[in-house]
């Protein structure tokens, strides 16, 4: 609807400027928003206060111009003008009934994409394996794979980048430490951060430990047999608890989306060669950087992106430089996401600029980084253990797990534990899932299993619950969603401002594609579920006049546990059928 309506104000635009009302050569960005009162239209945009200076005009005497020109449209019943000058459009509600009588006809409810589709690179999770997982990687992981969801159901073709941390002067320590103590290091793998700090502590005590250590990066680094087994073996390993994370997540991330630092390896000396040869190089201090004007810090000296050190080691730069060209020239991608801690702002512009210069990428593919704040504990401070230690992620899930298993067990002590467990693991895990995801990415938010768990509100229990209400009406009628006759006719104020809510589906989902916010999302679905009560309560379903009403108001809920239940699934939740 809203590409409809930015359509026919551009066809009026056109008109004014044909007429002389308007200049010639404007390009404006027209903007068209969902408008929170419905007695004030379905859409409203501000294109006439934006234009009202180079027209000469005011705006409401240009917005009165503006609609007297506007096309007509089967779609749009009026359109009125508003306080300085908004432009509010109405749907008209027969159009609206029909198109959702469609959308219940249709596997993607009536979404499609606004634009053509496109190759996409997510790179997401990239956790380093030289630890396990813990609740720092939560955000890349849950935010990159609902937008990679999203990005699916629009059409594109979506290739996930696990870009982990598998390589570097770490890795040595590792190594020494599985070679010194073989037996008891291997037994200890099953839990990587006993055996991390075990290896730290021996590199922080030992300097002949150091040395060694020092010494298998160089030897791994070389193509060394053995330290190539024993890196193997421990990535294997790592790799595992990763996918057990995965698994429990329920994300859509596999052993085959892992594309880590040391694949690109042997392309970095190549990296480092062809900047040279665009000479964007410079030497200092023995490091080869380059130097960007537009990037300088407090005292005005420009900021250098590091691509070799002194000693000849290469940096996450140069491996990020690797990465673009390879999912330029290799993956063939049209845009690359990078779901990446917020703090990494800088380096990401910084290594996108560089990457343009050096024609590693062309002009026509966009790199955007994805950027997200911090998870904190409900004191509102980084996120720790009782002894001050990082906190597994796996052991987050276990308790949000074990916490909706007694919540759930204490509201239906009847069902069996077989499906107490199933609830316990949807309900725990969307819940963490959904309490992140609800958020803006960019903002840093506070943990709360209390708040999380809450079947009040705008969290995964409230969603849940919502769609299986929805269910519930089918099952007592012995239907599915797909198997109620009729068609839809919209009467009621209640009815119509439902249907108005369903119809913004698709804009909605090509505004998270876009930007990478499935908070939106989770805002929406929470005021479906909101619109669906009212609904529910002021126009009966079962207890209808007419079979003919009843029919239009089944349909409608239909189409809103269908809507629900596809925002969940997009956003990664496992819905159920009943709680």
């Amino acid at each position: 609807m809203k590409d409809t309506i930015r359509q026919l104000i551009q066809h009026a635009l056109a008109s004014l400027v044909e007429d002389g009302t308007l200049p010639a050569g404007l390009t404006p960005d027209i903007q068209v928003e969902t408008t929170k009162d419905r007695s004030h239209g379905d859409y409203a945009s501000n294109i006439a206060m934006m234009l009202a200076k180079p027209a000469g005009m005011k705006p409401r005497d240009l917005a009165a111009k503006l609609v007297a020109a506007l096309p007509a449209n089967p779609q749009v019943a009026r359109v009125d003008i508003a306080g300085p000058g908004f432009l509010n459009f109405f749907q008209d509600q027969a159009w609206l009934a029909a198109s959702l009588d469609a959308a219940l006809r249709d596997d993607h409810l009536g979404v499609r994409k606004a634009g053509p589709a496109q190759r996409v690179a997510v790179d997401l999770s990239s956790p380093n394996l030289a630890k396990e997982m813990h609740v720092g990687h939560l955000r890349s992981t849950i935010i990159g794979d609902a937008v990679a969801r999203v990005l699916e159901f629009l059409g594109d073709t979506v290739i996930r980048q696990n870009h982990v941390g598998d390589w570097g002067t770490q890795f040595g320590m590792l190594l020494a430490y599985l070679e010194e103590q073989p037996v008891d290091a291997q037994a200890e793998l099953h839990d990587l951060e006993v055996f991390y700090r075990a290896a730290k502590k021996r590199f922080d005590e030992s300097a002949e430990f150091a040395d060694r250590a020092r010494e298998l990066v160089v030897r791994l680094q070389a193509g060394d047999a053995e330290c190539l087994r024993l890196w193997t073996r421990f990535n294997e390993i790592s790799l595992s608890h990763c996918q057990k994370v995965y698994d429990q997540l329920g994300v859509k991330l596999t052993m085959a989306d892992v594309k880590g630092e040391s694949a690109y390896n042997d392309d970095l000396a190549n990296v480092v060669d062809a900047l040279k040869a665009k000479g964007l190089l410079t030497e200092d201090d023995g490091a080869l950087c380059v130097f960007l004007d537009e990037f300088r810090n407090a005292e005005g000296n420009p900021l250098p992106v590091i691509v070799q050190k002194a000693g000849g080691g290469y940096l996450y730069a140069t491996t990020d430089l690797a990465a673009m060209r390879y999912r330029h020239k290799v993956l063939h991608c049209d845009r690359v996401l990078y779901f990446v801690d917020q703090r990494q702002a800088l380096h990401f512009q910084q290594v996108f600029e560089v990457a343009r210069r050096a024609a590693f990428v062309p002009a026509s593919m966009d790199l955007e980084h994805m950027g997200f704040g911090t998870m904190n504990g409900a004191d509102g401070k980084p996120f720790k253990t009782r002894d001050g230690g990082t906190v597994k992620l796996i052991d987050l899930l276990d308790e949000a797990e074990q916490r909706a298993y007694a919540l759930v067990k204490a509201k239906n002590p009847e069902l069996g534990d077989d499906e107490l467990r199933h609830i316990a693991h949807a309900v725990g895990i969307g819940a963490v899932k959904y309490a992140d995801l609800s958020k803006h990415r960019t903002s840093d938010y506070s943990f709360n299993f209390e708040q999380m768990l809450s079947f009040e509100g705008n969290t995964a229990p409230y969603l849940l619950y919502a769609y299986t209400r929805v269910a519930s009406i089918f099952r007592k009628l012995g239907k599915g969603f797909d198997e109620v006759g009729g068609q839809i006719v919209l009467e009621a104020p209640q009815e119509q401002a439902l249907a108005a809510q369903l119809a913004q589906f698709g804009d909605l989902l090509n505004n998270v594609a876009l930007k990478g916010v499935p908070h939106i999302l989770c805002a929406y679905l929470y005021e479906l579920a909101g619109l669906f009560s009212s609904f529910y309560e002021h126009c009966p379903i079962l207890a209808a006049q007419t079979p003919e009403q009843q029919e239009s108001r089944l349909k409608l809920a239909a189409l809103t546990g269908r809507t629900l239940k596809q925002g969940l699934e997009l956003l990664g939740l496992e819905t159920l059928e009943r709680m």
